[in-house]
C-alpha cells in the first residue's frame, strides 16, 4: 500500500506542477482557479459563498486571502454589497474574464495528455476509484 500513496503523490505533484505552468501563462496561480471557476459561472459572490460553492473543500478566510493576492493581480475586485454593508462581493476584472477560456482549454488538453495512455475503460475505472477514495477519506 505504500507504493500506492507515493504514486498517487507523484502523480498529484506533477498535475499540480503541470497545471500551475499552463495557469501561470495566463496570470493566475494555482488555487486562484478554484475561485475563478466559481466567479466565472456565478461573479459578484461573497468570499463565503465561494467557499461554499467551490468544488475543493476551501474557507472563507483562505478565499479572503487569496482575493487579496488576486485584486493585486487584476483578477477580481471587491466592493461592499449595496444593500448590506458589512458584505463584500468579489467581481471579475476583464482580464479573468477574458483567461477562463484559454485556462479551461488548457486545462482539458493537460487532463487529455495525462491520461492518454488510458483505455477509455481505464479512465473511466480511475474516475470511481479516485471519487471512492475522496468519499472514504472525507468521512
Amino acid at each position: 500500500m505504500d507504493e500506492f500513496l507515493t504514486l498517487l503523490t507523484r502523480a498529484h505533484k506533477l498535475l499540480a506542477a503541470a497545471s500551475d505552468d499552463v495557469m501561470s501563462r495566463h496570470g493566475v496561480r494555482i488555487g486562484q482557479n478554484l475561485i475563478l471557476e466559481v466567479l466565472w459561472d456565478t461573479d459578484g459572490l461573497t468570499p463565503g459563498e465561494v467557499a461554499a460553492r467551490a468544488r475543493l473543500p476551501i474557507t472563507t478566510p483562505t478565499i479572503v486571502n487569496t482575493a487579496t493576492r488576486m485584486e493585486a493581480a487584476g483578477l477580481l475586485t471587491r466592493r461592499r454589497d449595496p444593500n448590506d454593508g458589512r458584505l463584500v462581493r468579489l467581481y471579475l476584472t476583464d482580464r479573468a474574464r477574458a483567461a477562463q477560456r484559454p485556462i479551461q482549454e488548457a486545462r482539458r488538453d493537460l487532463s487529455e495528455h495525462a491520461t492518454a495512455t488510458l483505455t477509455d475503460e481505464e479512465r473511466h475505472h480511475l474516475h470511481t476509484a479516485l471519487t471512492k477514495i475522496i468519499q472514504q477519506l472525507a468521512q
